[in-house]
């Protein structure tokens, strides 16, 4: 190999380095803002996982309560998403 195929792959070593490097800091400070909008809803976070609690609780009672538990379930549902939408509206 002469020195300028070495020194282009060395160059394109170091710009893959330098993609991969700028692509773990942005998940990381992805991560951290998303964990600091969550810690800063504690109540948001706290009723989310009430309502994921409900909802499994409906999934194991007996079917037969003439459609009112099938109800109920999707009725949490839209509450888990609006929960969720929440979140992510007080984090902006």
């Amino acid at each position: 190999m002469s020195n300028s195929e070495i020194s282009r792959r060395d160059s394109l070593k170091s710009i893959a380095a330098l993609g991969v490097a700028g692509a773990a800091v942005a998940l990381g400070a992805s991560a951290v803002a998303t964990g600091s909008a969550e810690a800063a809803q504690p109540f948001m976070r706290n009723a989310l996982g009430d309502l994921q609690s409900a909802r499994a609780a409906l999934q194991h009672a007996l079917a037969d309560k003439a459609g009112h538990r099938v109800k109920a379930i999707a009725l949490i549902d839209q509450a888990i998403a609006e929960v969720k939408a929440g979140m992510v509206a007080g984090a902006m």
